[in-house]
This record gives structure tokens, C-alpha cells and sequence, in this order.
């Protein structure tokens, strides 16, 4: 999906503005690589959830770099109010399972930090 279209004039890059249509399709598109990552997450398929979440990232600075914002009317203004909020879901969804992972994998580090400072510490003590 190209969203901009490049154009030279008197030797600078000029970009011309999305439209509505545009701006929606690409709240879509995230909403759709949301469902995706909550999926990955899901099945625990982190480096697929890490790649999908990087490609999301992309797609939302679009949006953040984007400095004019087209004026939506009613329908597609509610519509991206829906998208926005599936997507609000999606990511609260993938944040709960993501957080009680990471708590587990902290406590795994933890758990191998204390038996190596115990290792070194027996080690120490046996080669003197």
C-alpha cells in the first residue's frame, strides 16, 4: 500500500497529504496486525508477536508523522473511534498475557542469577 506519492519539484521532496480514506486504512491495517500479535501471543510465538509488533510501529508513525490530519465526517470518524478501540483491546489483551510471561521469565533470571553467585561463591571457597 503505497500512502504517499512522491514528487520532485525544484529539487525537494514534496508529499502529498492523506486523505481520509487513507488514514482509515491504515488504522485497519494496525487493527489487523493487532489481531495477529494477540494471536502470536497466544500461541507463544514471541519472535512472530516482535516482528508483528515492529510492523505495527511503522504503520503508527505514518500516523504520528502525518501533520495534517484529515477531517473525518460522522461515519468514518465513528468508525475510527471503533478501530481505535479494538485495537485498545487487542493490546490490553496481548499486555496480559505478555506481562504474566515476562513476570515468569524474571523470575527464571532471578532464580539463574542466584544459583551462578552461588556457584562462584562455593567455587571460590573450594580453590582456596
Amino acid at each position: 500500500m503505497k500512502l504517499y506519492q512522491q514528487r520532485q519539484f525544484n529539487n525537494s521532496s514534496i508529499f502529498e497529504k492523506m486523505d481520509s480514506t487513507q488514514t482509515i486504512m491504515i488504522y485497519k491495517a494496525i487493527l489487523a496486525i493487532t489481531g495477529k500479535m494477540l494471536i502470536a501471543a497466544q500461541n507463544k510465538e514471541w519472535d512472530e508477536l516482535v516482528s508483528l509488533e515492529q510492523e505495527c510501529g511503522k504503520l503508527a508513525q505514518i500516523l504520528i508523522n502525518e501533520n495534517h490530519q484529515p477531517i473525518l465526517d460522522t461515519e468514518l470518524l465513528q468508525n475510527k473511534i471503533k478501530i481505535i478501540h479494538q485495537i485498545l483491546d487487542d493490546d490490553a489483551q496481548i499486555r496480559a498475557i505478555t506481562e504474566s510471561w515476562m513476570i515468569r521469565l524474571q523470575d527464571i533470571l532471578c532464580a539463574n542469577g542466584k544459583v551462578r553467585s552461588l556457584q562462584r561463591a562455593y567455587l571460590t571457597t573450594e580453590n582456596t
